[in-house]
């Protein structure tokens, strides 16, 4: 959990990456696109219920194929957008995204990576 300021209010951000292609979301990932991260985003929402009476909440979801919650789109557009008024940098939000989305592909190389033994990640490099 990350704590922030947010249009002048605190926030408390959850950031959770399910995986778009496990056993337990194929039902639901295979017809509709994002329903591993609205599901995770919505089940941040109620774990934390408690917390917005002194928190603005932002649950954050992005599943490992790319797939955004609304909320975590609309809050980090809006953010692009202010560091846009600073920068005069129309791309922000686009660039904040990508930004974003590289992390989450470096974290998913970690993570795949982390499957090899250690004798065999020399050779695979």
């Amino acid at each position: 959990m990350i704590l922030t300021w947010y249009r002048g209010e605190p926030v408390a951000w959850d950031v959770t990456i399910p995986d778009t292609f496990a056993d337990s979301h194929m039902n639901t990932t295979t017809t509709q696109a994002g329903s591993a991260a609205n599901n995770a985003a919505n089940s941040k929402t109620t774990k934390y219920a408690d917390l917005t009476a002194t928190y603005v909440f932002m649950p954050t979801a992005t599943e490992k194929a790319r797939s955004w919650n609304q909320q975590a789109i609309d809050a980090i557009e809006d953010i692009g957008r202010r560091i846009s008024v600073i920068t005069e940098e129309p791309l922000e939000s686009i660039h904040l995204l990508q930004r974003i989305s590289v992390a989450i592909q470096l974290g998913n190389a970690v993570s795949f990576m982390s499957t090899f033994d250690d004798e065999a990640i020399p050779t695979m490099l």
